[in-house]
């Protein structure tokens, strides 16, 4: 292994381990190795054998050594390199605790690399004793609390620790391990091939695991025996890889439709490791718990091989930047089945792109962030960047969520931790981002409440008691994390986040994406919100003119600004020649009445009662508007469109749905807050039709960059959607031009724009 001369030879740390790879196989263990080596400044000490560690590693004792001796002599040979260490980095609680508290350590600062919970992985294992998991959780918690900093894989495990250990996301830095791109390489894979027998047409997949039940191999033999009809002759599974349910997996490779298709090569060396990935298709991670981030997944990249990923603790964030598409979720059989499926059938990414994505994880890159750390610990400087506490009442992927997960990785200058009212796809999509984030779970009345249902005799006891609960619980948990601001992204969070920050005593942004009027809110809730922003808000961002527009100004908001969202445009898309014939017109959003479905499927048929045109609209109810979806279907057969018009239901990734309308149709009978949609239909290239009113007007300029109609106007739609389909140049013109006009929008932007609002508000609070 390559080693780098120490950029800061004051920092040298003391490495306390568990065990040395590859004499003891694990994760820990083979993190643990590649990180030292790299760092010759360190010392070491493991639980031995460790065969071929370098003499700055003392290994001491045996597994099977009695534990009390174990700890003894642990702490012995950490307290002999005392004097030649400038802090400890520990790896695994319980051989560490001791020797950091001891009287010649405990002066000294530590960081802790927090590698999983080890309570809840034993009660995963099958430990029953509350008395021994107990106890490991108390030493977790105890060895947590004396380190300055903690340092996890995965924006998963830092979750952990701040939602199930309450530790402070201030104090916690995610660095995703390295991977030795010098040797898992993408050259020899025909002949790799060759030497492990598998024909040149074979799917071959290959699954590197410990074999325990959490590993999810079993979940991957159902999928893999549900597709022996599917795949080329010569298909295989080769699972590599020992543990306690290796016989148990033996005995299911005999088992009708796995012979000759499944090989258990057991436990292989490096190089035959290196080979395997080299030869396959595409490999598997089907773990169902506790995986801190997937070191396996950046080898087999590295090696040209994509890999399938359940959607369980770090894994996604190992693949998220190859193919979002790569990821399953956990313990589902029939979707990895399919997943699989679809790679045999030519759905991966190219090897090139594994291996680009492989490349991004070098080790240069980790020892520095790694020095880093170790000198700001030592010097014992306090981290100087803003700290905001970001709040959403939901976790789905709706248009405020979006524009907050959009903005976030881009503000390099603040210091975010992001709470949910509760669980959902923000919340890991967050973490891949590198976003801290916790949820702090509200009850379901309180956060379900419909914006027109909010005032006297629309909101039950019940609800507003829950809310106040939450409001208390939030405050408390503010007071804990003492941000420097709090920034609400929700009308529902906006109401009790600024009460609990009032509580807490720490200053409030709000947010506001929904416009202040009766025609989309209660009465109500219009002065619910009103007096809320003019007493509670000491400044208001607001996405729209539109929106800004309805809201009263206050003394005590010491500004009130417009902040679009933003949009990245994706990369460029091959789109469809432009005839007249088979135009497909979409819409995108949430499925609700004022959104304006209905209109849309009128003017359609007005415009197009038969011939090749088709329309589809894609996305979902959220808040219990199923009824008005169903009517949508019925309206369909109504106006004899069944065949013509399709019902995507919701996607997570909407940039292929973009790419595949001609038009985008935005229809909104209510004026749009803002219109997100807009904005990623220009970014799309797409030439886009929106209501003449809200967000949408101030982001079109008809005629130049899209289309606006009259809002409401079922026959001005009709005429807009003719005029476009029966124009492929005009189409590619207005396309062209909003594409380019985007720029303004870029996350980059918007976040500076943001940044500098931050400032301005903090700023005037410690003038004042």
């Amino acid at each position: 292994m390559s080693s780098h001369e120490p950029q800061n030879p004051e920092a040298r740390p003391l490495m306390l381990g568990l065990g040395w790879f590859p004499d003891s196989l694990g994760g820990l263990d083979r993190y643990y190795r590649s990180l030292l080596e790299r760092l010759p400044e360190s010392r070491g000490v493991v639980i031995g054998p460790a065969g071929d560690a370098p003499e700055r590693v003392e290994a001491v004792s045996a597994p099977q050594v009695a534990l009390p001796r174990r700890l003894a002599a642990f702490r012995r040979a950490s307290l002999r390199a005392a004097d030649r260490t400038d802090l400890i980095d520990a790896h695994f609680a319980l051989y560490a605790l001791w020797p950091m508290y001891s009287r010649r350590l405990r002066d000294k600062p530590a960081v802790f690399h927090f590698h999983g919970p080890w309570a809840l992985e034993s009660a995963a294992a099958g430990e029953r004793s509350r008395l021994r998991l107990g106890l490991r959780r108390a030493l977790e918690r105890i060895a947590l609390r004396r380190a300055q900093r903690l340092i996890v894989l995965s924006g998963a495990f830092r979750r952990i620790l701040v939602e199930d250990y309450r530790v402070s996301p201030w104090l916690i830095d995610v660095c995703p391990p390295g991977v030795e791109l010098d040797r898992f390489t993408t050259a020899g894979r025909q002949q790799a091939r060759e030497r492990l027998g598998v024909a040149p047409e074979a799917f071959l997949v290959v699954c590197a695991r410990r074999l325990v039940p959490r590993m999810g191999i079993d979940v991957l033999l159902d999928a893999w025996a549900a597709l022996s009809d599917e795949l080329p002759p010569g298909s295989e599974l080769l699972v590599i890889g020992e543990g306690p349910e290796g016989e148990r997996l033996r005995a299911r490779a005999q088992e009708p439709g796995m012979a000759g298709r499944l090989r258990l090569l057991g436990r292989v060396g490096e190089d035959e490791l290196i080979e395997a990935y080299r030869a396959a298709d595409v490999a598997v991670v089907p773990s169902l718990s506790f995986e801190g981030f997937g070191m396996v997944v950046l080898e087999a990249a590295a090696s040209g091989t994509p890999s399938i990923v359940s959607d369980v603790g770090g894994l996604p964030e190992a693949v998220a930047g190859l193919d979002r598409s790569l990821i399953v979720p956990a313990g589902d059989a029939e979707a990895l089945a399919e997943r699989l499926l679809r790679g045999a059938r030519g759905g991966l990414p190219a090897r090139e792109a594994a291996r680009s994505h492989a490349e991004r994880f070098d080790w240069g890159g980790v020892v520095k962030r790694h020095r880093d750390i170790y000198t700001a610990v030592l010097a014992g400087e306090p981290r100087r960047r803003p700290r905001v506490v970001y709040l959403d009442h939901v976790a789905r992927l709706s248009g405020g969520e979006i524009a907050l997960l959009r903005v976030l990785p881009h503000l390099l200058d603040i210091e975010a931790h992001v709470i949910l009212g509760e669980e959902g796809p923000l919340a890991s999509r967050l973490a891949q981002a590198g976003v801290s984030v916790e949820v702090l779970p509200i009850a379901a009345a309180a956060r379900d409440v419909r914006k027109d249902s909010v005032g006297v005799g629309g909101t039950s006891p019940l609800a507003m008691l829950q809310t106040l609960t939450y409001v208390l619980r939030l405050a408390a948990r503010l007071r804990a994390l003492r941000p420097d601001l709090v920034h609400t992204n929700s009308l529902k969070s906006g109401v009790y986040g600024a009460l609990a920050a009032r509580l807490a005593g720490v200053p409030v942004l709000w947010h506001l994406r929904d416009r202040l009027a009766d025609d989309y809110l209660s009465s109500g809730g219009l002065r619910l919100a009103r007096t809320a922003i003019a007493r509670l808000a000491d400044g208001v961002i607001a996405n729209s003119r539109s929106t800004l527009s309805t809201l009263a100004p206050s003394r005590r908001n010491r500004f009130a600004e417009v902040l679009p969202d933003s949009v990245q445009a994706p990369e460029p898309t091959a789109r469809p020649s432009g005839t007249h014939e088979g135009t497909l017109f979409g819409m995108l959003g949430r499925i609700a009445p004022w959104k304006g479905q209905d209109l849309f499927l009128r003017a359609f048929a007005d415009a197009f009662p038969d011939g090749p045109e088709r329309a589809v609209i894609v996305g979902t109810p959220m808040f219990g508007e199923e009824d008005y979806e169903r009517s949508l279907a019925s309206l369909i057969v109504e106006l004899g469109l069944s065949g013509r018009v399709e019902l995507r239901g919701f996607r997570e990734d909407i940039w292929p749905e973009l790419a595949s309308f001609d038009v985008l149709v935005h229809a909104s009978i209510t004026p749009e807050p803002f219109g997100q949609v807009v904005l990623e239909g220009m970014a799309a290239g797409l030439p886009v039709i929106a209501a003449d009113e809200g967000g949408p007007a101030e982001v079109i300029a008809d005629g130049r960059t899209g289309v606006l109609f009259r809002s409401g106007d079922r026959l001005a739609l009709r005429e807009a959607m003719t005029v476009l389909r029966d124009s492929p140049a005009e189409r590619e013109r207005l396309g062209e031009a909003a594409a380019a006009a985007v720029g303004d929008y870029a996350p980059t932007v918007i976040a500076g724009r943001l940044q500098a609002l931050y400032e301005r508000l903090l700023g005037d609070r410690s003038a004042a």
